[in-house]
């Protein structure tokens, strides 16, 4: 995946490239070395805002999609 690609996987959760660094809204800085990261778009992940596959769990239905840069 490029660096400038977001993908959003069939019933699964909203992948982007890594290394990141996740500001939380308190302030707190995460670093995030995978080469992939994981964020939930179900609802249900006990460890929001990242995915913690519990899409699987719960039957989370939805379309894969690609964004780009314009």
């Amino acid at each position: 995946m490029a660096l400038d690609t977001i993908q959003g996987r069939k019933d699964g959760s909203i992948r982007i490239p890594g290394p990141i660094i996740l500001v939380k809204a308190n302030g707190e800085e995460i670093r995030l070395e995978k080469e992939t990261i994981g964020f939930c778009r179900c609802g249900a992940s006990k460890d929001k805002p990242l995915c913690d596959s519990s899409h699987r769990e719960m039957g989370f239905e939805a379309d894969e999609f690609t964004i780009k840069p314009a």
